[in-house]
C-alpha cells in the first residue's frame, strides 16, 4: 500500500502509484504459463472463449480482436451476442447463459476458456455464478481453463490450469486496477513471442530507424 496521503489534489499520483506497485508484484512465471498454453491451445487447432460480465465483458471483446488478429488464435466472447445473451437470461436464467453458450459452441478438449473477472466468480456470496457453471462444464470436457482474475481469484483460481491473480494494493481500487490489468496482461500475451504472428498496425508502418 502507497504511503502518499489520498487527497483529491495528488490523487493521480497515489492511482498512478499503485498502478507500478501492481505491475511490480504480477506473477511473471504465471503469465509465461498462459502464454504457453495459449500456444499450445493454437497448436491444436484449438478455440479461446473469452468469459467476461461488466467491464470486463468489454475487456472480452476487445481481447477477441487481438487474439484472432495478432495471434492467428480462434477467439470468441460470448457476450458480443447480446440478443442471445438477453435471450438466455430472459428464458433460461442469468447462471446459465455462458456454460448454455459453450455447448452449443460444442467446447472440447481443445479448446481454452480464458475467464476476465474481478472475483472470479462464487456462488455461495451470488457473484458472477455463470463463471462457475461455465468452468464447471469446460473442467468437465476437459477444455483448458485460463484466468485473469483479482482479488483471491475466487472460483476461477480455484479450479483453473493457469491463473494471474492482480495484487490488491488498495482496498478501495480492486476494481479499476483488476480490470485495467485485465488489459495489461492480454496485451502482454498477444505481443509475446510464442503468441504473436502479425505486427501491429502502427508498428508495421512505422520507420525501421
Amino acid at each position: 500500500m502507497s504511503n502518499v496521503i489520498e487527497s483529491p489534489a495528488n490523487f493521480a499520483s497515489l492511482f498512478l502509484a499503485e498502478v507500478e506497485q501492481v505491475a511490480r508484484q504480477l506473477d511473471v512465471p504465471s503469465i509465461e504459463r498462459m502464454a504457453s498454453r495459449l500456444a499450445s491451445v493454437r497448436e491444436r487447432s484449438g478455440r479461446v472463449f473469452i468469459l467476461g460480465v461488466g467491464g470486463s465483458a468489454g475487456n472480452a471483446s476487445h481481447a477477441v480482436n487481438d487474439f484472432r488478429k495478432l495471434a492467428g488464435i480462434e477467439a470468441y466472447a460470448p457476450t458480443d451476442n447480446v440478443s442471445e445473451l438477453t435471450a438466455r437470461t430472459n428464458d433460461e436464467g442469468w447462471p446459465t447463459v455462458f456454460e448454455a453458450w459453450l455447448r452449443v459452441s460444442k467446447l472440447q478438449w481443445r479448446d481454452a476458456i480464458l475467464v476476465f473477472s474481478v472475483g472470479g466468480g462464487s456462488v455461495e456470496r451470488n457473484v458472477s455464478p455463470n463463471l462457475v457453471t461455465a468452468l464447471d462444464y469446460a473442467k468437465s470436457v476437459g477444455a483448458s481453463v485460463l484466468g485473469i482474475v483479482g482479488r483471491d481469484g475466487g472460483y476461477t483460481a480455484k479450479v483453473a490450469d493457469v491463473c494471474v491473480i492482480i495484487p490488491t494494493v488498495h482496498r478501495d481500487r480492486i476494481t479499476p486496477h483488476s480490470e485495467a490489468f485485465q488489459a495489461i496482461v492480454w496485451h502482454l500475451l498477444v505481443s509475446h513471442p510464442v503468441l504473436q504472428q502479425k505486427a501491429t498496425k502502427w508498428e508495421s508502418i512505422a520507420p525501421k530507424n
